[in-house]
């Protein structure tokens, strides 16, 4: 794709989203509608955003049994998004039926491990060794399921890369040269990943909530 960036659009209020990304427009390639958003203004506010003439990546991290991930699947297929994600934690049985719920059209990317958790976290969780082997083991059973792609963060993101050249690979938690970190843990910035094969970079509070989000997009496209 040409523009790679995709906006997180978290925004409590329908109206100030659909500004923000109105505003974005011109320097992103896409609107990333997570579950904060779709909880607050479901079909409806996915529509409305859609009416802009961006891809719609839903980032609902789609995580039950198979039957009922792939029934989910189902009812937001009709909304027609580019991407949706699942989580790889659910296993390759639920992986294969949301896959075969969301249509050709759709891309379904499986979510390994959160951009806000640390090796201590999944030490935590029971989960052993470092998010490294933990995202490239999710990752190739990802590809084992006949998914398009991940999510992981970019520090993972090459050595995925190396073993998946055809993956769709998505990542998040992306932060500009002297942004601050917030709450993530394992950052890059949007060019580092980009050389290191990401297929889209998600980001939110770098634009969203600059003085100028506009500007902030031109910015961020400009380093790519």
């Amino acid at each position: 794709m040409s523009n790679p960036v995709y906006l997180a659009l978290d925004e409590p209020r329908l109206d100030e989203a659909h500004t923000l990304a109105e505003r974005a427009k011109p320097h992103i390639g896409g609107v990333k509608l997570g579950m904060e958003f779709f909880y607050a203004h479901g079909h409806h506010g996915v529509l409305d955003i859609a009416h802009l003439g961006l891809p719609i990546f839903l980032d609902l991290k789609l995580h039950d049994i198979p039957n009922t991930a792939a029934r989910a699947m189902q009812a937001v297929a009709v909304l027609e998004p580019a991407i949706v994600t699942v989580h790889a934690s659910g296993g390759r049985a639920m992986m294969e039926d949301a896959k075969a719920a969301a249509g050709e059209q759709c891309k379904v990317v499986a979510v390994t491990m959160l951009t806000s958790l640390d090796e201590r976290d999944l030490a935590r969780t029971g989960v052993a060794g470092s998010p490294h082997d933990h995202v490239m083991r999710l990752a190739d059973l990802a590809r084992e399921s006949g998914l398009d792609g991940i999510v992981c963060s970019g520090r993972e993101v090459a050595a995925v890369h190396r073993e998946w050249k055809d993956g769709f690979l998505v990542v998040p938690g992306l932060r500009p040269a002297g942004s601050a970190a917030g709450d993530q843990k394992r950052i890059v910035t949007p060019r580092q990943a980009r050389d290191d094969g990401a297929s889209v970079l998600v980001i939110g509070r770098p634009i969203s909530r600059a003085a100028d989000p506009r500007q902030a997009a031109r910015d961020i496209e400009a380093t790519l």
